[in-house]
């Protein structure tokens, strides 16, 4: 807003409220997520690993396997060879 405009308040107040409301709902969906955990817990399943699983799934194939290759190779870089045996 330049030149001496002042802005539409209606508007401001509107863009506002979306964004409190995107903020709950992103909080919501946090605490959802942290009861799963608990859940998955809870059922004997390791939550580090699953949350590892996860960002996995959100990579490509190819992103996947580049980055198994290179923890080969730095595991067997300083002497874990047996890191994929």
């Amino acid at each position: 807003m330049s030149g001496g405009n002042a802005p539409d308040g209606g508007q401001l107040r509107a863009f506002v409220e979306r964004f409190e409301k995107l903020d709950e709902d992103r909080k919501a969906v946090v605490e959802d997520q942290a009861e799963l955990i608990k859940e998955l817990k809870s059922a004997g399943f390791d939550g580090r690993i699953f949350k590892r699983i996860i960002a996995l799934r959100k990579k490509s194939e190819d992103a996947r396997a580049e980055e198994t290759e290179l923890l080969r190779l730095y595991g067997e870089a300083i002497g874990m060879g047996d890191l994929f045996a």
